[in-house]
């Protein structure tokens, strides 16, 4: 993973014309995902998750 993000960061930052500068957070948490089922939970919430974000009160 970190070779990964080695190399999208650079790129990142070619395109942004910004160098040095940092994209990825500190952590991640991986999961492999085993079945469609457990593959369509985790699209639903990425698609979810900013109109949630948006109106969460602690935010």
């Amino acid at each position: 993973m970190a070779g990964f993000k080695s190399v999208v960061t650079k790129q990142i930052n070619i395109i942004r014309e910004t160098p040095g500068r940092k994209v990825w957070q500190a952590n991640y948490y991986d999961h492999i995902i085993r079945n469609n089922e457990e593959y369509q939970r985790i699209a639903d919430y990425i698609e979810m998750n900013p109109i949630c974000w948006q109106s969460d009160s602690l935010r």
